[in-house]
């Protein structure tokens, strides 16, 4: 270490600390900002990356950095990224940087590929020195004329046995070669398929997109329009335009691995499929795409709300596809909502973001008549179809027969749809076949051990699920608590049981249950579509992933089992996800010729939800829900931030909730609000408080939070998570 060429680097590690850590570069180490870097971290060895700005402390008191690794740096806009998603969230820099390396295994440079190529004595002999080649040993010298090839490529082209291969290898014909690094994606093709003919509105709002795309500007765009109203096809000629431009595109989706039909779409514009990146992508493929995004070699990215975090070094178009989504929203760890994340990477890469939806949040809407956002709208459906005719069943004047859950206006609405030959869905947003399995004899309810939560019936798999840790037991053949016999009830209805109702009104329909149980990963999401599309299937019954942006052309009746089951409870937004859901699962009906039809079944037909999905005037519910909440200042007019309190010891949580409570801040414009209990008061073995901060959207609240909880001295077993502009309550 000894020298005046001697530096010190500060270095970012993805570990829940607060700040970089500084190192000495030995003589002769080059390590920009962004560098990937080994360095020692007591007696580990760990991998960050050098992070900007100046180290503070002497060079003799630094350990040196021990390696730089042979991987693309971290640019800039993702380094600003991190620290600006830290400050946000409340979050430890080095956690939100775990993020964006999430595949530490990318960033070693990909294996040599070894094949082989034509020697000089090769070369000899095709020019017919040295005596005549034999036929096999002839194609085969032929087959590498283009350049080295791998053994089993080379073999298969010449249409030769791996002996034959071997013979020439120590005939000194061929010689190994190291093969030239294929690319991990095709590149796509803005101009492989004609353009869709598009409406007038669709072409205006298609232009002013690309507009955005090609000023390499940042700005933000809401793209709205009625379900149907082919905004993705708007947004796919942006995507055309950023390829035209030489920048990378990256598309969110709330569910990506359910998005087959999109991925279609998509290959059939642009020639090859999108680069993916969500949870169910094997541990090879995550290496390579992760690599292939930082070297620039993933032109289109399609991902899940981590995708965000990736290594892009030349984004140019962000895209957020039914962005009112709450599966934008990261609850564990650092919690952040990946649509308002996608604004600041935009602006931080000099990119145009454009948020899409049917049913806009009211934070967009609000972003929008603020004049921070601008909005391009679709109002009609596009080609001949039609928006669905919506009405409510009233359940009071209809009920349905003791122990069955559909009425009888929506069996006789599906049994005419199936008989025209026509598709039906019925929705309800509940896995399993019970929500709750009771005792007839003593009234005990089952639940789970870990979580304040009941334990959900799977009769299929003849087992209880907990669907907040998991945990699983077989149906008991007695009541665990009294030990009566065959006394256990399941109340209420999931899917498993509106499929068994189903099957016994209609036995001859056949029906596929789509939901994230029976649909696991994107091959099954995939078949599914398939066999709705080649009219194999019959009667749907799904959860919300059928609301997802499916296109069902003979699909003409939705039925909503349970049309009240979002708005029980004191949720903030429980009206607002009510209608945003049902308006989606709604827009499935009538996309093609044939008119659709949509019954809500409902206890309450005059609710302001139903009225609107009714008379289609979301809007004018959206702007009542609005003007409710100025009043409190309760988003978007206000800021939120939960706090949220946890320890094995019951005693413990309430300890660290009531001296949290006792220092909260006291500021103008700031209310604390508890500790309470949270709704899932006990969850995965921890028990939970919760405190919850409203402010005046001028208040810096996270500078106020912050000065809070470094007040309160905590005990090692308590954890405080925070979360920013929470979406849920539980």
């Amino acid at each position: 270490m000894a020298g005046e060429g001697r530096k010190a680097v500060r270095v970012l590690l993805p570990l829940p600390l607060a700040d970089a850590y500084d190192y000495a570069l030995p003589e002769g180490m080059e390590a920009p900002p962004g560098s990937f870097v080994n360095v020692p971290l007591g007696s580990r060895e760990l991998t960050g990356v050098v992070w900007d700005g100046a180290a503070e402390l002497p060079l003799s008191r630094l350990k040196p950095v021990a390696e730089v690794l042979d991987a693309p740096p971290l640019p800039e806009a993702v380094r600003r990224f991190v620290d600006w998603v830290a400050a946000y969230t409340i979050s430890p820099p080095g956690a939100v940087l775990r993020m964006a390396m999430s595949v530490p295994s990318a960033l070693a440079p990909p294996a040599p590929r070894n094949g082989w190529q034509v020697s000089e004595a090769g070369r000899l002999a095709l020019a017919g020195a040295g005596g005549r080649l034999t036929p096999p040993r002839a194609r085969l010298l032929a087959a590498l004329a283009g350049g080295p090839l791998p053994g089993s490529v080379l073999a298969e082209r010449a249409g030769v046995s791996p002996g034959v291969l071997r013979g020439a290898a120590e005939a000194g014909l061929i010689e190994p070669a190291l093969l030239p690094d294929a690319p991990a994606f095709a590149t796509p093709d803005p101009d492989h398929a004609a353009r869709p003919v598009l409406s007038a509105e669709q072409a205006a709002a298609a232009a002013a997109l690309c507009a955005k795309v090609s000023a390499r500007a940042f700005s933000v765009t809401l793209l709205s329009g009625v379900t149907g109203s082919g905004k993705t096809e708007v947004y796919l000629d942006a995507v055309a335009e950023c390829l035209r431009q030489g920048r990378q595109a990256l598309v969110l989706l709330p569910e990506i691995a359910l998005s087959a039909q999109w991925l279609d779409r998509f290959r059939a514009r642009f020639g090859v499929a999108p680069a993916l990146w969500h949870s169910e992508l094997g541990g090879r493929l995550r290496r390579v795409t992760w690599r292939a995004v930082a070297e620039g070699g993933a032109p289109v990215l399609v991902g899940a709300r981590s995708a965000l975090f990736l290594p892009f070094p030349d984004l140019g178009l962000i895209v957020v596809d039914e962005e009112h989504e709450t599966a934008f929203k990261q609850e564990d760890g650092v919690s952040y909502h990946a649509r308002d994340m996608a604004i600041v990477r935009a602006r931080l890469s000099d990119a145009p973001a454009v948020l899409t939806s049917a049913t806009p949040s009211l934070e967009t809407r609000f972003n929008v008549e603020s004049g921070r956002y601008a909005e391009l709208h679709l109002p009609t459906r596009h080609g001949a179809a039609g928006l669905p005719d919506v009405q409510v069943v009233d359940l009071r004047q209809h009920m349905p027969p003791r122990g069955r859950f559909l009425s009888p206006v929506l069996v006789q609405a599906v049994a005419e749809t199936l008989a025209r030959g026509e598709q039906a869905m019925l929705f309800l947003n509940r896995r399993g076949y019970a929500p709750l399995t009771l005792c007839r004899a003593c009234g005990h309810r089952l639940r789970c051990p870990n979580c304040t939560a009941w334990l959900v019936e799977h009769r299929a798999q003849k087992r209880l699920q907990c669907h907040h840790c998991g945990h699983a037991e077989p149906i008991p053949p007695i009541c665990p608590e009294c030990g009566a016999a065959d006394s256990l009830a399941a109340v209420g209805p999931g899917v498993e049981r509106v499929q068994e109702e189903a099957g016994a009104l209609f036995p001859e329909a056949r029906v596929l249950v789509m939901a994230s149980d029976t649909l696991p990963g994107p091959r099954a999401a995939e078949a599914a579509a398939r066999a709705i599309e080649a009219r194999e299937v019959d009667l749907i019954i799904g959860t919300q992933v059928v609301a997802k942006g499916w296109h069902f052309p003979h699909l003409t009746l939705v039925g909503v089992v349970d049309a009240d089951l979002g708005l029980a409870g004191g949720d903030l937004r429980a009206a607002e996800r009510t209608v945003q859901l049902l308006h989606q699962v709604a827009g499935r009906a009538g996309r093609a010729e044939a008119p659709g039809r949509v019954l809500l079944q409902s206890f309450d037909p005059a609710h302001p939800v139903m009225r609107a999905l009714v008379s289609g005037d979301l809007d004018g519910f959206m702007a009542a829900e609005s003007e409710a909440r100025r009043p409190g200042n309760w988003p978007p007019f206000g800021r939120l931030v939960g706090v949220i309190v946890s320890a094995e010891s019951e005693a413990a949580a309430d300890r660290a909730a009531r001296d949290l409570g006792l220092a909260a801040p006291r500021a103008d414009g700031v209310e604390v609000l508890g500790p309470a209990p949270a709704p899932l008061a006990l969850l995965r073995g921890r028990y939970r408080r919760r405190l919850l901060v409203k402010a005046r959207r001028d208040v810096p609240v996270q500078r106020v939070v912050r000065e809070w909880l470094a007040r309160v001295p905590l005990s090692r077993d308590v954890r405080v998570q925070v979360d920013v502009d929470p979406v849920g309550f539980l």
